[in-house]
C-alpha cells in the first residue's frame, strides 16, 4: 500500500473509533446514532479501501437503512 493509501484507512479508523466511543458514551439518543452512521460509514471505506465494493454496498444499505428507521 502507498503512503496514500495508508493515511486514507488511518483516517478511516479514526473515524470508526471516534464513532464508535460516541456511540457508546453518548447522552442522547440522536447523538449515539448520528456516531453510528460515522462509524459505519468509516467501515465502508475501509472496505472500499480493501476493493471490496460489494461489501461497502451492503454496509451502507442494510445497517445504515436500519438504523434511520
Amino acid at each position: 500500500m502507498s503512503v496514500v493509501e495508508n493515511s486514507i484507512f488511518f483516517i478511516f479508523a479514526i473515524i470508526a473509533i471516534g464513532g464508535s466511543l460516541g456511540t457508546v458514551y453518548a447522552k442522547k439518543v440522536a447523538h449515539s446514532m448520528m456516531s453510528l452512521i460515522f462509524a459505519f460509514l468509516a467501515v465502508a471505506g475501509v472496505f472500499i479501501l480493501q476493493e471490496a465494493e460489494f461489501l461497502a454496498a451492503i454496509q451502507i444499505l442494510v445497517y445504515l437503512a436500519s438504523v434511520m428507521l
